[in-house]
């Protein structure tokens, strides 16, 4: 016997993947994958960046490894919400550098019935869980944590080492201000540099 008030299943939801690591980790190589595979599929594809990363190029997303996919930099997350129209599929790079309110905008595209697929980098340089990306890789459905190599050791690096003396959060570089160490790596460097920043102090 059939009920009268049956659930419609065949409703179609999205969802959110987070792809997550330190510097040099992949990251962005591999949101740009996902991307493509997506644009080969056919799907309708819009990508977002934000506006204060200007690294390669002020339009493109661009790996470390030169790989580049057309995106669109905006100053807010709120103007994502606005922008994704018509589409399949949202990829975001750079998540740490929004505002809070990223969570809420890729929950409401997933609600929606649009992929979702964030790339960011999950820890700032003290080692602290960076900006948005906590909340973000508690509301997603796929996490994907991606690891570098550790330049001293080898091993798996999942650390951002600044090698710049600069205190800021946000300070865009590469391999002249930063570096991917492991766990041991990290701390070694950080208690040396503490030292160091201790002796010149005196």
């Amino acid at each position: 016997m059939f009920l009268e008030n049956t659930v419609n299943y065949t409703e179609q939801f999205g969802w959110i993947e987070v792809i997550c690591g330190s510097m040099f980790s992949g990251k962005t190589e591999e949101l740009i994958r996902r991307l493509r595979r997506a644009q080969l599929a056919k799907q309708r594809v819009e990508i977002f960046k934000p506006e204060v990363d200007t690294r390669y190029d002020e339009d493109e997303v661009v790996s470390h490894n030169e790989n580049r996919i057309r995106s669109t930099p905006v100053p807010a997350s709120s103007n994502i919400r606005l922008l994704a129209n018509n589409v399949d599929v949202v990829g975001i790079d750079e998540a740490q550098f929004f505002d809070d309110e990223i969570v809420a905008v890729c929950n409401d595209l997933a609600n929606r019935g649009i992929r979702v697929i964030v790339a960011g980098l999950d820890m700032d340089f003290k080692g602290n869980p960076f900006g948005p990306m906590p909340a973000l890789m508690a509301t997603a459905e796929y996490v994907t944590k991606v690891h570098a190599v550790c330049t001293r050791t080898g091993n798996l690096a999942h650390y951002s080492y600044r090698k710049a003396a600069n205190d800021d959060l946000v300070m865009l570089g590469e391999t002249q201000e930063y570096e991917p160490l492991s766990r041991a790596a990290y701390y070694k460097a950080m208690k040396n540099s503490k030292t160091e920043k201790d002796n010149s102090d005196e």
